[in-house]
């Protein structure tokens, strides 16, 4: 028996007709002219007794197979433990193939990584985990990450290791997107005096409309503070569970609108975004007893411009996922949307 050298010392090279019982190291590919080139056994494949006629059909002799070692794992059986790490309910894993499985959604949401968790398990060597970004939605069947063993087996203890620096919480889980209404306060007194037709709204009933979330009413306030901080709490009073106010975001006198959503005595997160379009975003939280209900300002730019701010963070309010302040000014990076002739949003550098 003939052994490889270092970094491959678990692999051996041995006559077929012996090999009944051992796992084969890598594919055996039969090729016939014009009718197949394909794996009649793949990496990992335990040998039988009815499998040796085959193999020596194709030339094969010798082949390498696997060494046994109780401080060694093969490729597959170390990827279940990596996907162990990586998977959190709503996921469901790909068939298993050479050391590598994948993670497939089985809901719509919004993916959260825990990103230290997956540098160190990366940082290590020897397996791979690469992924979607983070924070954006997911819907049912895509896929999230896809995972690797790099050789052909793999120490325990390694594995172990990385068990440990990816600590006892998934790295990966879905929040699904919740049932939720909104109510719409429209801002300005060119559109309540009718002035100028109500093209703000419809937009905003399409994009609510992508999380199945209906609008349950919208008022016209016009520039009026106290009348837009009213016409919030009752939407909240009658049980919104998202409150968008729409213009009246810029530092001109007559745009009232951050103004009165602070007047409601909501938590406000930020005012401004390193982001355009839709540098001008309110985001709030306003408490209502056990509730938390989010209110957005939005800037006219998510009227006119096809992706913008409220794209980036729409999905994250339709999960319950907590917004923070430190999470908006990271969109510095990545916050410049192209408007590209053709878009392909959300694949795209844009908010990542």
């Amino acid at each position: 028996m003939k052994k490889y050298s270092k970094g491959m010392d678990k692999m051996k090279l041995m006559r077929t007709e012996d090999a009944v019982g051992q796992v084969l190291c890598h594919d055996i590919t039969q090729i016939i002219k014009g009718v197949t080139k394909d794996a009649v056994f793949r990496k990992g494949h335990i040998i039988t007794e009815e499998d040796i006629p085959v193999l020596l059909s194709v030339g094969k002799d010798h082949i390498y197979i696997w060494e046994n070692n109780e401080n060694m794992l093969h490729e597959n059986d170390a990827a279940k433990i990596l996907y162990d790490m990586c998977a959190n309910e709503h996921m469901t894993p790909s068939e298993i193939k050479e050391g590598k499985i994948e993670l497939i959604a089985d809901c719509d949401g919004v993916l959260k990584i825990r990103r230290d968790a997956l540098l160190k398990v990366n940082s290590l060597g020897e397996m791979m985990i690469a992924s979607r970004h983070g924070d954006f939605p997911i819907r049912k069947g895509d896929k999230i990450a896809g995972t690797r063993i790099i050789p052909l087996v793999i120490e325990k203890e390694k594995m172990d290791r990385a068990e440990e620096v990816a600590g006892e919480e998934p790295i990966f889980s879905i929040l699904p997107f919740k049932n939720k209404k909104a109510g719409i306060v429209t801002t300005g007194s060119e559109v309540k005096n009718g002035l100028i037709k109500d093209t703000f709204t419809p937009v905003l009933k399409d994009k609510l409309e992508e999380y199945a979330c209906p609008v349950m009413g919208q008022t016209t306030p016009g520039d009026d503070r106290k009348q837009i901080t009213a016409d919030i709490l009752n939407f909240i009073k009658e049980g919104a569970d998202l409150v968008i106010c729409s213009g009246g975001m810029s530092v001109d006198p007559d745009d009232r609108t951050p103004g009165a959503i602070k007047d409601t005595g909501a938590d406000i997160v930020t005012y401004g975004a390193p982001v355009l379009p839709g540098a001008m975003l309110l985001l709030a939280y306003y408490k209502d007893g056990e509730r938390t209900v989010p209110i957005l300002g939005l800037p006219g730019c998510v009227m006119y411009a096809k992706r913008t701010v409220f794209d980036l963070i729409l999905p994250r309010v339709m999960s319950d996922d907590p917004i923070r302040a430190e999470e908006i000014a990271a969109y510095g990076e990545g916050g410049l949307c192209l408007n590209c002739a053709s878009c392909t949003f959300p694949n795209c550098g844009f908010g990542k």
